[in-house]
């Protein structure tokens, strides 16, 4: 077990599989003890179980973050669990299928930002205090390379990780002479949502992952959680305001996603 997190207390939502797991693990195995904040009851309690069996302390919360009270709940649990809340992952998001724009509607949209706009700013203000009084803090978000690229069928999480991206930044400039660095990874990951994907498209799945320069598409732990762990760590101390793109050179060129809408 390694020490780069030791003493630390990190929220990381999603975490109950895919790239959020990946994440826990990472920060677990170095010693952070770790809020599994996760809408998935089911499998959630044995990852923090798990995590606890690497020797880290790990508690599990129902988490629905389109919830401002659930995002809350898992910030508060982590100060009063941990005695502080050091680091932030936002991560967590479920979504549906491809759909063409003109069809996306305002429900999708709310939907969309409620996960990943407001879901990071609620619990970026939750946690903010905490971070102030030990004058530092770590939070890494999770936006996507959907909407760097524009990728067709997902305008709507497009659009709202790409305003993650505009709020981290606005953060991180704020809240540097705090001591808490703000930045964002945009994966390449058999994740969740990947899994999904590939079930349902296995053809333009595989298409993907071989145009990726690396040929491949990123393990959760080993190639996201490796940089996350940096991100969260005191070697990422003078780093604020960027965005890596953690996916294997994909963004160099672009990825062809051309998804099957099933209708015209």
């Amino acid at each position: 077990m390694g020490t780069r997190l030791e003493g630390r207390a990190a929220v990381i939502t999603g975490a109950a599989d895919g790239i959020g797991y990946g994440i826990a693990r990472r920060f677990a195995g170095e010693g952070a003890s770790v809020i599994v904040a996760d809408y998935d009851a089911e499998h959630g309690p044995a990852v923090a179980e798990e995590l606890r069996g690497l020797g880290a302390r790990a508690e599990f919360i129902r988490c629905d973050v389109s919830s401002r009270d659930d995002v809350f709940a898992a910030v508060d649990l982590c100060a009063e669990r941990f005695g502080s809340v050091d680091i932030l992952v936002n991560n967590a998001y479920r979504g549906e299928g491809p759909i063409r724009i003109e069809r996306k509607t305002d429900e999708r949209f709310d939907d969309a930002l409620k996960m990943c706009l407001y879901a990071t700013k609620w619990a970026m203000e939750r946690a903010l205090p905490h971070m102030k009084a030990r004058g530092w803090g770590r939070v890494v978000n999770m936006a996507s390379l959907n909407g760097v690229n524009a990728h067709m069928g997902s305008a709507d999480y497009n659009a709202a990780k790409e305003a993650v991206r505009a709020y981290s930044r606005t953060a991180a400039r704020e809240w540097a002479p705090y001591g808490i660095c703000v930045n964002v990874i945009c994966p390449a990951a058999v994740s969740a949502a990947y899994r999904r994907f590939a079930d349902m498209a296995p053809a333009v799945a595989a298409a993907t992952a071989a145009a990726n320069p690396m040929g491949r598409m990123g393990d959760p732990e080993a190639d996201i959680g490796g940089v996350a762990l940096f991100l969260a760590s005191e070697d990422a101390r003078y780093l604020t305001g960027n965005t890596l793109f953690v996916d294997g050179g994909g963004h160099i060129n672009g990825v062809p996603w051309v998804p099957d809408f099933g209708e015209e």
